[in-house]
């Protein structure tokens, strides 16, 4: 698996996602201002690793700030405005101010090195969480199973092993045979750029496909499964991820087949009610119009281009958490999982 992301102990090397898979190159950031840019711009990107980021980025902010709180604080908003929609950002500034905030009692040094210590802790958890989660998934598929994903829920938008594409990479380890395709993902052709590029390199029976070909592969009996990551998700279940998983999720009810959402618990919004509150994040126009920087429709044209779409609870057969399996009602059985009062 590609490394995405290493501390280096003043700085944070970031691989640079919007440059695969024609070249794999880095970048350093020194500063949480660098680091919220790169998030915004999707040189960083996926929600458990945009966490990690977020995290790492807090880290900086202790060094710039010298352990200042104040500075620290106005950094995390910065940082959580980045990108709206994915919980794990704003839940990574948060646990980052609760440490600066626990160790401000020893001095500015003491906040610097709690904030340094508490990321590299969240970077370390992310690849355990990732890793049980595909445990799971794993005994929800058989040998041969046709499964498709959108998007980019893998290695590359986490630490290690991906949420949706944990159970594909412990599937390989182990000689399990799968056939898995990937949407293309437009605007942004994550699936396309990022899912086949790092499923094909680690040497798994991946096949790419146009977003608007999932009906007919379903129609034709080759999708037994569709498992998605997500960005964030509601108490009540409803799940946001990239734009275009509602629509597969409407195909998947359609024709029979269960639709899984891989969930790290920092991506489970128990203070948001449903999918009508979660904040979807509308990007730049170009990203439609152009096609790796080919304008492939009228210059100017009005675009409307939200990130991310939700998918309705009762299009979701199970959430899959590092912690179990999600059935419906998922409120009352997420919040169980966690301990969470209904």
């Amino acid at each position: 698996m590609i490394r995405t992301i290493e501390w280096t102990g003043s700085s944070v090397l970031l691989l640079d996602q919007t440059r695969l898979p024609r070249s794999v190159q880095y970048v350093e950031v020194r500063t949480p201002l660098r680091m919220a840019e790169a998030i915004s711009a999707m040189e960083v990107r996926g929600a458990p690793l945009i966490g990690v980021a977020a995290a790492y980025g807090m880290a900086l902010s202790g060094i710039a700030r010298k352990g200042e709180l104040l500075g620290i604080e106005q950094d995390g908003a910065v940082l959580r405005a980045a990108r709206p929609t994915a919980t794990n950002l704003s839940w990574a500034v948060d646990e980052q101010l609760r440490a600066a905030r626990a160790a401000a009692k020893g001095g500015p040094l003491a906040v610097t090195e709690a904030l340094i210590e508490n990321a590299m802790r969240i970077h370390k958890e992310d690849a355990d969480i990732n890793r049980r989660i595909g445990e799971h998934l794993l005994t929800l598929l058989k040998p041969g199973m046709g499964v498709l994903t959108h998007c980019n829920a893998g290695a590359l938008a986490t630490t290690a092993y991906g949420t949706a594409t944990a159970p594909f990479y412990l599937a390989k380890e182990r000689g399990i045979p799968l056939r898995i395709y990937a949407d293309e993902t437009r605007p942004r052709l994550q699936g396309a750029s990022l899912t086949a590029f790092e499923l094909f390199e680690a040497g798994m029976d991946v096949t790419l496909i146009c977003d608007n070909m999932a009906a007919v592969l379903m129609q034709k009996g080759r999708i037994d499964a569709v498992i998605t990551g997500c960005d964030r998700v509601a108490r009540n279940g409803d799940a946001a991820n990239k734009i275009g998983t509602f629509s597969v999720s409407i195909l998947a009810k359609h024709f029979g087949i269960p639709l899984y959402i891989a969930a790290p618990g920092p991506t489970i919004d128990f203070c948001c009610p449903t999918g009508a509150d979660i904040p979807i994040e509308e990007r730049d126009g170009d990203e439609i119009r152009r096609i790796c920087g080919v304008l492939v429709a009228p210059k100017g044209v009005p675009v409307y281009n939200p990130s991310f779409d939700v998918t309705p609870a009762e299009h979701i057969a199970a959430i899959v958490t590092e912690r179990g399996i999600a059935y419906p009602p998922f409120e009352k059985n997420l919040c169980a999982l966690y301990g969470v009062q209904p």
